[in-house]
């Protein structure tokens, strides 16, 4: 297979040429895909649903076949997308279920725990070779972030991007995605974020519009940061508790009061789809996208 009609590549790619950014929503049950299937087509716009490996283990094939059979019949372009697979069991997982035919359109391989670059190449480029054989592209990142959430390792050594590395990196892993350190870390910032625009910045001098740039690490960001790294570069943005805690909230408080349990998982995706991230005028504007499809 190839990867010139891979989903993800397509709308990251059609972003970055069109100045927009692309949220990648972490979801944890079926009722959360459900909410972002919802609100990418209310807005008209594409999105991408995304997975933790322990939801991957959790569910195996038949939750994967139904984040896909969710994505291919929204009236949008929706990808599937594997986030931080580390462990190698986890990554065997996603890439078994890709030659059954149960494919991701896009799965991080994360090796950024390695002690040096060469190592972090080593341990990916294999995975690389298979997933795209399959058809699935390869996300990577390149530094490490500080942090940790949903079951994944708890990082406390940051290391930023080096920018002059990063076209050697690429290559040499084969991967297509590049997940860049700039000062963003898993988890709650407890001071102000302090990116490193100027990263952003030589990563897209260097690489144009050949591999679109993820931002991890989004938790309680302002919108114009948001903004500001888009313009840098950046394509596809990741969230993940801006949209499960108020879910979580809402469905944990309704069953509580006694509503019945399909009215209260209603409300609760309604919330999702909706409010997930801050009760403003700005929620819709981004949930999906900075700016959606025409």
């Amino acid at each position: 297979m190839s990867l010139g009609n891979n989903l993800t590549l397509e709308i990251l790619r059609k972003a970055e040429k069109d100045g927009y950014g692309i949220l990648a929503q972490c979801c944890y049950d079926a009722h959360s895909v459900i909410g972002v299937v919802r609100a990418a087509e209310r807005k008209k716009s594409p999105a991408i649903i995304q997975i933790f490996p322990v939801t991957l283990d959790y569910g195996k094939g038949p939750f994967l076949q139904f984040c896909l059979n969710a994505a291919r019949q929204a009236s949008v372009p929706i990808a599937v997308h594997l986030d931080h697979a580390t462990d190698p069991e986890h990554i065997e997982l996603a890439l078994s279920l890709a030659e059954q035919g149960i494919a991701f359109d896009s799965i991080m391989v994360d090796a950024s725990h390695a002690d040096t670059d060469e190592e972090n190449i080593a341990l990916v480029r294999p995975h690389v070779e298979r997933a795209a054989r399959a058809g699935v592209a390869v996300e990577v990142e390149l530094g490490r972030l500080e942090g940790g959430e949903a079951g994944l390792r708890v990082v406390s050594d940051a290391k930023l991007t080096d920018a002059a590395k990063a076209e050697t990196f690429m290559v040499e892993t084969g991967a297509a995605i590049l997940a860049p350190s700039v000062g963003n870390l898993h988890g709650s910032y407890l001071n102000p974020p302090n990116f490193r625009q100027e990263i952003l910045k030589d990563l897209r001098t260097r690489f144009g519009s050949r591999v679109p740039i993820c931002l991890h690490g989004t938790d309680e960001l302002p919108d114009a940061l948001f903004r500001e790294c888009i313009a840098n570069g950046v394509s596809k943005i990741n969230v993940n508790s801006w949209a499960r805690d108020p879910y979580v909230k809402c469905l944990s408080s309704r069953l509580a009061s006694g509503t019945p349990f399909p009215e209260a998982v209603e409300e609760s995706t309604e919330v999702f789809a909706r409010l997930h991230l801050r009760d403003t005028d700005l929620v819709d504007e981004w949930f999906v996208s900075v700016r959606g499809i025409d």
